[in-house]
């Protein structure tokens, strides 16, 4: 005689949590590669406002699907687990750049020398690139912001001539795979150089233009930074984290170059 095993029906709601938690997890991966690909940063920040909203539903479900398999003891405990799960992973970028943004003030410009910061190349093609536009002067708010945010950002002086500092910041420009857009050599005496490039942000691959300041000293070179957010969607200290990254990439491998 044959034994009947009869199984709990699924819960499902828990079936919904996780179909929801992999659409989100898609819909938020698809995003990111559009947006690294060029695609307008509101239109990228809209998808990804989207995926949150998603992803939010998908734990509502597994919250549900806890109280439904509580009372009942359906099956599902383990698709709403792994609707959990993945809607934690797609809502832990955005819920770390909300908390960034509480703890640190967003600046849109920050340089290493805010009484004449560097200015931006106005060759047409720079110009191009930065989509037909040219920061201006820092606001004084902005400049008071920076000063109480980032006392430690100053002006970088190197112990090499300007032009071994230009060689210098090419080569690490280059190897963070910034896009070049003017280059101005730091010629004679008193000339004075210039680099500017574009740089992604990590995640999203927001664009923000730099431009770097060389200026010849008695056998020294002063570097300035400028880093200029095009959008207000940058995760928060993004301009200071790249300055700084910069100048100790730059004081590491001019002091090893000695």
């Amino acid at each position: 005689m044959r034994r009947i095993i009869l199984e709990e029906p699924l819960a499902r709601t828990a079936v919904w949590s996780r179909g929801f938690a992999l659409f989100a997890l898609a819909v938020a991966l698809i995003g990111v590669v559009m947006a690294r690909a060029g695609l307008d940063p509101t239109a990228a920040m809209a998808i990804e406002g989207g995926t949150m909203l998603i992803a939010v539903a998908a734990i509502l479900f597994a919250l549900a699907a806890m109280v439904v398999i509580w009372r009942t003891g359906y099956r599902g405990t383990g698709r709403l687990l792994c609707g959990l799960f993945i809607a934690a992973v797609v809502l832990a970028y955005p819920g770390f750049m909300v908390i960034q943004a509480n703890r640190i003030p967003h600046l849109r410009d920050v340089s290493t020398d805010l009484a004449e910061p560097p200015r931006f190349a106005t060759s047409p093609q720079a110009v191009a690139v930065r989509g037909g536009k040219t920061p201006g002067e820092p606001s004084q708010a902005e400049k008071d912001l920076q000063r109480r945010l980032y006392p430690d950002i100053q002006p970088i002086v190197l112990d090499i001539e300007a032009m071994d500092a230009h060689a210098l910041i090419l080569k690490i420009v280059t190897a963070r795979h910034w896009r070049i857009t003017d280059d101005a050599l730091p010629l004679g005496r008193f000339g004075v150089g210039r680099i500017d490039a574009v740089a992604k942000t990590l995640v999203m691959g927001f664009p923000a233009d730099v431009t770097i300041r060389i200026k010849p000293l008695a056998g020294q070179a002063r570097v300035d930074i400028r880093s200029v957010s095009r959008t207000p969607w940058q995760e928060p200290g993004s301009n200071a984290a790249r300055i700084q990254a910069l100048a100790a990439d730059l004081d590491d491998q001019s002091s090893d170059d000695k």
